[in-house]
């Protein structure tokens, strides 16, 4: 078996996948030795994909005056080949790509030609389009790569899409999974359901984007009744979160138990409890309480805490931590000290730079 068709099983089957953000310096200029770093911690911390050139990398990275998104990709290939040839392991590369028909066919055949597994196809700054384009966009990057469909939140530059759309989205050929990450329970419903009531149920791996009820997600079993009384059961097999780029080896370790949970008859209430703890490290994290205005350096604020970055600066100089924020990340920093991997970046960091 080839690594591609083995990194597109490891997909199918489910697993811890972040979505990385991007490592600059006191100029706003790109940082290589940073971002390599950043790729050896989450390799090293053992997820089973890396998903870059995503909204956690900063979508600016496609603009002229920066010119990142080659870049990226080849670093994070780079990282992973040599991680790969070191190991044996096989780690699942997804490839962020946005714009127009034009545009994210062209982003997605970069990623081909780079050995990525799977495109993440974005549906942000298109909300002026009808749902019908959106769908033959998709068939015409699927015909480059696998697309991992993408319901992105509507405060971050997302839309609302109806059931029909969904419904028509996992029946187009070559798409292998949908990131659902509407922050909305009745959205995230209409995903599953088109998803188990597919022809290509089976071949469509269903992944958390959800970064405010992460824990639920992974834990439930979504049980759909046919027209013939029959009953379907499906549910998200792993996380694509930005969330994940943050205490990643904890992370890994957290999903490990919780699909071992999810095979029980019965989940114990001190999953409930934990639910609650990762939503509020990501409000933290996110800023929801301003509209997620400190969404990116918030995420940057707790790797710089780790050494892991240098600082929070974003190609966008008005993307800053929002009044308060800071406050509120040390906050649950000290309220889940068993949520964090600080020991092991302490133990390792100077292995990997």
């Amino acid at each position: 078996m080839d690594r591609h068709t083995k990194a597109l099983e490891i997909l199918h089957a489910g697993t811890v996948i972040p979505a990385t953000p991007l490592a600059l310096d006191e100029n706003r200029n790109f940082d290589e030795d940073g971002q390599r770093l950043l790729m050896r911690y989450y390799l090293n911390s053992n997820v089973g994909g890396i998903a870059t050139a995503v909204h956690t990398t900063q979508f600016e990275i496609r603009l002229p005056e920066y010119n990142l998104y080659d870049r990226i990709l080849n670093i994070v290939k780079e990282e992973i080949d040599a991680y790969e040839e070191k190991t044996g392991k096989v780690v699942v590369r997804v490839a962020g790509v946005c714009g127009p028909t034009e545009q994210a066919v062209s982003e997605a055949k970069k990623a081909k030609a780079l050995g990525y597994d799977a495109v993440l196809l974005s549906p942000g700054g298109l909300n002026d389009r009808p749902e019908d384009y959106m769908i033959e966009r998709t068939k015409a990057v699927a015909k480059e790569m696998p697309v991992i469909g993408f319901y992105l939140q509507e405060r971050v530059g997302g839309r609302a899409f109806t059931y029909d759309y969904w419904t028509k989205l996992c029946e187009v050929d070559n798409v292998v999974a949908i990131k659902a990450a509407p922050f909305n329970r009745y959205q995230t419903l209409d995903v599953v359901r088109a998803a188990s009531f597919s022809s290509r149920k089976d071949e469509i791996a269903l992944y958390t984007g959800n970064d405010d009820n992460i824990v639920v997600d992974l834990l439930t079993n979504y049980e759909f009744t046919k027209e013939d009384g029959s009953k379907i059961v499906n549910g998200f097999r792993g996380g694509l979160l930005g969330h994940w780029t943050l205490w990643s080896e904890n992370v890994v370790k957290m999903f490990k138990m919780l699909m071992e949970a999810k095979k029980q008859d019965k989940i114990d209430a001190s999953l409930l409890t934990l639910a609650a703890q990762v939503t509020d490290c990501n409000a933290a994290f996110f800023d929801p309480a301003h509209k997620f205005a400190g969404c990116i350096p918030g995420v940057h604020e707790v790797l710089r805490r780790q050494g892991l970055m240098n600082g929070i600066w974003c190609l966008n100089p008005d993307e800053v931590l929002s009044e308060g924020q800071a406050d509120e990340i040390t906050r649950i920093h000290d309220a889940y000290p068993h949520l964090n991997d600080d020991e092991f970046v302490k133990n390792n960091i100077e292995n990997w730079k």
